[in-house]
């Protein structure tokens, strides 16, 4: 058993202790400042958490790559995204955290986003 040292236990346990402690009202509580959260993924570069996508630094995950068919043609709007020619096959990974609308494309050297109602996934 132990001794009445403990907090919680009833025998130490006073009239004065079982009585809570005045209520303080919020705005004489000192501030605490707040430290913004940047979400970070194992093994990829902040540049993709923080919604910019440097293709060339992008690793394929070990496992997870898939091929898939372009049903059309597909102009990438700037430098993250890979343009698409239709019936062409490419490689294609997610990244967590990455928006599920796109994928990470491959064909041959050339790595970017795509969109993935532009595609046919294969097995």
């Amino acid at each position: 058993r132990f001794s009445g040292t403990f907090v919680g236990n009833a025998e130490s346990a006073s009239p004065a202790a079982a009585t809570s402690p005045p209520t303080v009202a919020a705005a004489t509580l000192p501030a605490v400042p707040t430290i913004p959260v940047v979400p970070t993924i194992v093994g990829v570069p902040n540049t993709v958490a923080e919604g910019v996508l440097n293709p060339s630094e992008v690793k394929p995950p070990a496992s997870g790559t898939r091929r898939a068919r372009v049903l059309y043609d597909y102009e990438a709007a700037d430098s993250t995204e890979l343009a698409l020619l239709a019936d062409e096959m490419i490689t294609v990974y997610s990244l967590p955290g990455m928006d599920p609308d796109w994928l990470i494309g491959e064909r041959g050297n050339q790595k970017g986003k795509v969109p993935v109602t532009y595609l046919e996934l294969l097995s």
